[in-house]
């Protein structure tokens, strides 16, 4: 799948398609043309960006994802494609229907994988993992005895060194750069459910009824550790062209994903197939990839 995620955040730019190319102009000069199949996502960032309806039309028709960002250039709005699967209205009505006890095993299986990337992050960056690869292993189905809000005090308290963070609080720069990388790898994440034919407004165990994109919150919680680890080593900075370089090439990075290494892209897309495949098969089984960070040296 493409993977390539272009911020626009530096100056005005009039974005628009020409021949299966996206074409972005400063001014009277043309700065690049990227071919469709080449992206993943666009981020406006830039409050003086125009884009025509053909730009926004290929995107979709190649299956990329168009992000706009508000005044304080975090995300705001997404564009999804509309159709990506021909088998998408079986499967809307299959996930419509699915079982509260799958998707309790589900959302166990989620909840796992989640402890495991919280593991690895904690051995990256500190050494230990503050028995989180323990805990995984206790995960009951529907997350029954709340594994996941117990890792999480751990875990916080540790990625970043500094038993004063919270997470949600506005006024900590690292919220604002971990929100930033949420949102792309929400954006992937739903731009993959759609190529799989499932939509991300049925979800397995988020259920906000005002959120449009429950299942891609689901899905994503796995990959939140790839975030954490920058943002940590990053630390309390704006979020600025450096900050955001260096979190999109943590999202465009390979990681060891069943002993393979493995871009997100490709490892959610895999997730989002297999998931679709276990809700049509109507299993009681679905296990997301488990991964780890690679060695120094080895992206």
């Amino acid at each position: 799948m493409n993977d390539r995620i272009i911020d626009i955040s530096g100056q005005p730019m009039a974005l628009s398609s020409r021949n299966g190319l996206l074409v972005l102009r400063a001014g009277q000069s043309e700065i690049e043309s990227i071919p469709f199949e080449e992206i993943a996502t666009v981020v406006a960032s830039h409050r003086q960006i125009t884009v025509t309806q053909a730009a926004l039309s290929d995107m979709a028709g190649a299956g990329a994802v168009f992000i706009s960002c508000d005044a304080k250039m975090m995300p705001a709005s997404m564009l999804l494609p509309l159709q990506g699967h021909f088998a998408q209205t079986e499967r809307f009505l299959l996930q419509s229907a699915l079982p509260l006890p799958r998707r309790k095993r589900y959302w166990q299986s989620i909840v796992k994988a989640k402890i495991v990337a919280q593991s690895s992050a904690l051995k990256r960056l500190r050494g230990f993992d503050a028995g989180l690869a323990e805990m995984a292993r206790r995960v009951r189905s529907g997350d029954a005895g709340n594994l996941e809000s117990q890792a999480a005090r751990r875990y916080w308290q540790l990625i970043f060194d500094d038993q004063s963070f919270r997470r949600g609080a506005d006024e900590d720069a690292r919220n604002t750069l971990l929100n930033y990388g949420y949102a792309i790898v929400r954006a992937a994440t739903c731009r993959a459910l759609c190529a799989a034919g499932l939509h991300p407004s049925f979800g397995l165990h988020h259920s906000n009824k005002l959120n449009p994109f429950v299942l891609a919150d689901d899905l994503m919680e796995p990959w939140r550790p790839a975030v954490d680890v920058v943002v940590a080593k990053l630390g309390a900075v704006a979020l600025d062209p450096r900050s955001k370089q260096a979190i999109i090439e943590s999202v465009t990075a390979r990681y060891l994903v069943d002993g393979e290494a493995r871009t997100l892209f490709d490892t959610l897309a895999r997730t989002c197939q297999s998931l679709a495949a276990a809700i049509v098969a109507a299993s009681n089984s679905w296990n997301p990839p488990s991964w780890m960070f690679l060695d120094p040296g080895q992206n």
